[in-house]
């Protein structure tokens, strides 16, 4: 058999480009707040991201918690600058300026 025919060798230029989860095109040079596995929270304008969702953002702040109490944010921040972030941390990425409404998807329309 030819190496072809088990999925290796020169032949296989065209691999298939892995499909991210997320399309945050829309959210490039854009604010963006991101919270992390551990309770950590920062926010910076997204200049990049990858299919494993690790991000680059840039002008970036973190968001400092209550030593006695590690679930509640103060207003203590640090500033961070240029970050790379590790996709495994990232548990939520949402636009800083907020979110636009959008109509209810689920609800039946009276005919």
């Amino acid at each position: 058999m030819s190496q072809s025919q088990h999925g290796g060798g020169a032949g296989d230029k065209e691999k298939k480009k892995k499909e991210t989860i997320l399309d945050l095109t829309k959210y490039l040079d854009k604010a963006v707040r991101v919270k992390f596995s551990g309770g950590r929270e920062a926010s910076g304008i997204l200049k990049g991201f990858d299919p494993l969702l690790n991000l680059v953002l840039d002008g970036t702040t973190e968001y400092l918690r209550d030593p006695d109490d590690a679930y509640k944010l103060t207003e203590d921040t640090r500033p961070l600058g240029l970050v790379v972030c590790r996709g495994t941390s990232v548990v939520l990425i949402c636009p800083a300026d907020g979110m636009e409404p959008i109509a209810n998807p689920f609800m039946q329309q009276d005919t």
